[in-house]
C-alpha cells in the first residue's frame, strides 16, 4: 500500500476514531461516576435512555476505526516501517477495548434493558459496578491507543531504505 492518499485515508480514520472513541469513553466514565449516586430506578431509568443511542454510535465509529489501525499495522509490518511498534500496542488496546465490550459490558447492556425501572433487581448495584470497573479498563485501553496513534501520526522520522 504504497500510494499515499489511501494510506492518508487510514491514518486520518484511525485518529479521528480513536480519538472520538476515547473522548466518548470519558464522557461516559465521567456520567457513571455522577450517577453512582442515584438509587436503583433512577440508574436504571439513564441507563436504559443511554444504551440505544451509544450503541449504534460506538459500532459505527469502533468498526472503521478497528480496520484502519488493522490495515495501517499491517503495512507498517510488511514495509517495517518505523511507526510498527505504536501501532501494534494501539491495535492491541483497541481489541482489549473491543473483547471487554463483548465479554462484559455488552452482556450487561442488554440485561440491563429488560430491568424494570420500578423494581431493579436486588444486585442492580453490584451490576452496576461490573459495567463501570470494565468500562474504566476499556477507557484507558481507548485513550492509550489513541496516544500511539497519535505518536505514529507525529512520529516522521527518515524511512531507511528497502532491502
Amino acid at each position: 500500500m504504497t500510494n499515499p492518499v489511501p494510506v492518508k485515508i487510514l491514518r486520518y480514520t484511525a485518529l479521528l476514531g480513536s480519538g472520538m472513541l476515547a473522548g466518548v469513553a470519558l464522557t461516559v466514565l465521567f456520567l457513571e461516576l455522577a450517577l453512582r449516586d442515584l438509587n436503583g430506578p433512577e440508574y436504571v431509568r439513564v441507563r436504559q435512555a443511554e444504551y440505544a443511542p451509544f450503541t449504534w454510535f460506538i459500532g459505527v465509529l469502533l468498526v472503521p476505526t478497528f480496520v484502519a489501525v488493522l490495515l495501517l499495522t499491517l503495512r507498517a509490518r510488511s514495509e517495517r516501517t518505523p511507526e510498527l511498534p505504536l501501532l501494534a500496542w494501539a491495535f492491541g488496546l483497541i481489541l482489549v477495548a473491543l473483547v471487554v465490550s463483548l465479554v462484559v459490558n455488552g452482556p450487561i447492556n442488554v440485561e440491563q434493558t429488560d430491568w424494570s425501572v420500578t423494581s431493579p433487581p436486588g444486585d442492580w448495584a453490584s451490576v452496576r459496578d461490573r459495567w463501570q470497573i470494565a468500562h474504566a479498563v476499556r477507557t484507558v485501553a481507548l485513550v492509550l491507543a489513541f496516544g500511539c496513534l497519535s505518536a505514529a501520526a507525529l512520529d516522521r522520522r527518515p524511512r531507511p531504505p528497502r532491502a
